[in-house]
């Protein structure tokens, strides 16, 4: 996708000014290492990284739920798509950045952990500006306590990312 294109193009950019630099050979690498979580992986592999960090997501979003008395919105779309978003930054940044945000540096936000889900807001006020864990006085909130990997697939529009 046009993202992941700007993203790989930005952190090569990175590398090559890195490299060309001296800068500290950890810096390089750490930014490497986030930029090879789905680099090298051919479409299959990283159709099989999806699917496994959307399933991870999910379990990990319906224990949220069930740790911080929470509920999904009522239109399940919702979460379903906050969560495939969950899962492909999980893949291609080694974290579950928030994918309802802007970032200049999503690399940079994911290694500051800052907006890694559950976010720090959501942390300390339980304040989800996704729409993924929803307090009782919302006026979107859901009766759901539960999605599973087969509706978050179906109600975000399949796998393919």
């Amino acid at each position: 996708t046009n993202t992941n294109t700007n993203t790989i193009n930005k952190i090569n950019t990175i590398n090559k000014i890195n490299s060309n630099s001296n800068m500290s050979n950890n810096l390089s690498k750490s930014t490497s290492k986030l930029h090879l979580k789905d680099k090298d992986m051919s479409p299959e592999e990283r159709e099989i990284a999806i699917e496994k960090a959307t399933k991870a997501m999910t379990a990990f979003s319906n224990k949220y739920i069930a740790n911080t008395n929470t509920k999904y919105c009522s239109d399940l779309s919702i979460p379903a798509v906050v969560i495939k978003g969950l899962a492909e930054h999980k893949v291609t940044l080694g974290a579950p950045l928030c994918p309802c945000r802007f970032y200049d540096d999503k690399e940079k936000e994911a290694k500051d952990g800052f907006w890694n889900c559950p976010c720090v807001p959501m942390r300390e006020r339980h304040e989800c500006h996704c729409m993924l864990f929803i307090t009782e006085d919302n006026d979107f909130v859901g009766e759901d306590t539960n999605i599973t990997f087969e509706e978050v697939v179906e109600k975000a529009g399949g796998m393919s990312m």
